[in-house]
């Protein structure tokens, strides 16, 4: 039977990579095929013949070429989900004999190129090939406990991590152990509740040293690394307020599904754990190039892995054999840390978690530690539940009584057009920013890899903070009207009115782009085509005007005779110039 069963196995191989998507399908709806039949019986209804008194009927051949085929495939599936029970009481022999009974009656389908059920036969070809596949994996990694158990193998590339463990990274690993203590208890305890091996619970270890705020150069962030795409598929929020991947229960149990995905999708922990670390399309994409066999023994994907998971998980299987017997790899643990008590304050306004800690008589960074997917220090300007040490519950409700409303200051961004020559680090001292917060407002996959002509995104707050004051506009008339500085040309100064050469050519009837200091030159002849009046409403700011209607800080401010340092009040009344849907 087992020769049957891998025979099964690798004429279904070349399918299990091919198409998956409509497995879910298949397990989330039994009654799909059920479903079919019903369609099928109604499209039969059209093909009835007539008998002598003109009635109609269906012929019985017709009846049985319908259903043959369809009540051969909901037979399968029946058999097929009589597997899944019998493995998960780790009966594999059972659940073997089963799938090759399932496989045995698709074979007798012999259906017609045209027939509607070909999908069908086959999306069920490839559930039960996966199956069979992951219980031969699941037998031949897992030990003890129906497969919930990591093999700590000891090995040469192990071994290599222990001696970095033992000697350049030793402060690492001890800091990070002390770490650990904070959040091991809360791990362990969700560990459990998902059924998952309690050895899970030092991948924070080697993903960030147990530190919630640790970032990558791949934008992974958290104590459990989720990039921003996987953290948004396994339910953690992220907006301008908070990040729930800093947040160590709710990236916990996040990581705690996207894991169990892994094991049930791969069949064994050390390939589950090393596309936890470089995601499963890079996994699958070497497990493509190895031979049927290649789950008998994860170290036959090891050398074919991204440098940095190849060591992951030697580095992880090294920490467990440390903590489990320090003495015998020559160390002396610190004490853990004690994990801080807390209970939990829904409240409804933007609150400075620095203020609310000289209220209550707190360090600050407990109040940060505690609510670590805070993202600048803040509660948000909706609902949220605030952690705060147990014993301080009255004094945060008084406290948060008293203290006033933080309005935070308005995040804003201005355009840069990359110069010949320029790099990231340069434009971000200039504009006294960081390299990741432009490369993370442009998407940049590479910081170094920007090129002449590029348009960036650079965040400012409120107001710009570029090595230069900003252009200014002269009102005269219905004119706006800029007047040249040393240094200028035509290209600088439409860049900085979001306009373009040829327009201020035009518009100033200029033959050449040659300039003069104190030229004046025409930005805008007119009040706009398709201005319109703005009311001003409480909160507004002219920044978030102009960046609510698409508008450059600069025309908005001169359009309405203010300067960088107007004050704007509610009922005020502004010229503004919604963008065009489609314009750049």
């Amino acid at each position: 039977m087992k020769h049957l069963c891998t025979t099964i196995l690798i004429t279904s191989f070349i399918f299990l990579w091919s198409c998956s998507s409509s497995l879910d399908r298949i397990q989330s709806n039994p009654s799909s095929f059920t479903n079919q039949d019903d369609s099928k019986e109604q499209d039969s209804k059209s093909k009835k013949g007539k008998n002598l008194d003109g009635s109609e009927t269906l012929t019985q051949e017709n009846a049985s070429l319908q259903d043959e085929p369809l009540s051969i495939l909901e037979d399968a599936l029946y058999v097929y989900q009589d597997s899944q029970l019998s493995w998960e009481k780790g009966d594999f022999d059972t659940a073997l004999a089963t799938l090759d009974d399932a496989y045995s009656l698709i074979l007798k389908l012999n259906l017609p190129p045209d027939s509607s059920l070909i999908q069908e036969k086959n999306d069920l070809r490839l559930l039960i090939a996966q199956r069979i596949q992951e219980i031969y994996a699941s037998q031949l990694t897992a030990v003890g406990n129906n497969h919930q158990t990591i093999p700590l193998v000891e090995n040469e590339h192990v071994e290599s991590q222990i001696k970095r463990f033992q000697n350049a990274e030793r402060k690492f690993f001890e800091q990070s152990y002390k770490r650990s203590g904070l959040f091991m208890q809360m791990i362990l305890e969700e560990l459990r509740k998902a059924g998952l091996p309690e050895e899970l619970a030092w991948l924070p270890f080697i993903e960030s040293g147990f530190k919630v705020r640790a970032y990558s150069r791949a934008r992974a962030l958290g104590p459990w690394q989720f990039i921003s795409s996987t953290g948004y598929r396994y339910g953690l929020k992220r907006d301008r307020w908070i990040d729930e991947r800093m947040d160590p229960v709710k990236s916990t149990k996040a990581a705690l599904k996207y894991l169990s995905d892994l094991h049930s999708h791969f069949g064994d922990w050390t390939t589950a754990l090393a596309a936890y670390n470089c995601g499963e399309y890079k996994v699958k994409k070497v497990i493509r190039n190895q031979r049927f066999n290649y789950l008998d023994n994860f170290w036959d994907l090891y050398l074919m892995l991204p440098r940095e998971t190849a060591s992951f998980v030697p580095r992880f299987i090294a920490t467990l054999l440390i903590v489990n017997d320090p003495e015998k790899y020559g160390f002396n643990l610190p004490t853990p840390d004690t994990p801080l008590e807390f209970v939990s304050l829904p409240i409804n306004s933007p609150i400075r978690l620095s203020s609310l800690s000289k209220a209550m008589g707190l360090k600050e960074d407990i109040l940060s530690s505690l609510n670590s997917e805070l993202r600048h220090g803040a509660t948000p300007g909706y609902e949220y539940v605030l952690r705060v040490p147990l014993g301080f519950a009255e004094k945060a409700m008084i406290a948060l009584n008293t203290l006033p409303t933080w309005i935070p200051p308005e995040a804003t961004y201005r355009i840069h057009r990359v110069r010949r020559g320029e790099s990231l680090s340069l434009i971000a001292q200039r504009y006294r920013t960081s390299i990741s917060s432009i490369a993370r407002l442009n998407r940049l996959r590479r910081v170094d890899l920007i090129k002449s002509g590029q348009r960036l995104k650079i965040p400012v707050r409120g107001r710009s903070y570029a090595s230069s004051p900003p252009p200014k506009l002269v009102k005269e008339g219905e004119k706006l009207i800029y007047i040249v500085r040393r240094g200028d040309s035509l290209y600088k100064i439409a860049s900085a009115f979001s306009t373009t050469v040829g327009k201020i050519k035009k518009d100033n009837s200029l033959e050449s782009d040659a300039l003069d200091v104190g030229q004046k030159i025409v930005i805008q002849s007119s009040i706009p085509q398709g201005a319109t009046i703005y009311t001003v409403r409480r909160g507004d700011s002219p920044s978030r005007i102009a960046n609510k209607y698409g508008m450059n800080l600069s025309i908005l401010l001169s359009l309405n005779s203010l300067n960088y340092r107007s004050k704007i009040y509610p009922g005020q009344e502004l010229w503004v110039v919604p963008k065009k849907q489609g314009s750049n």
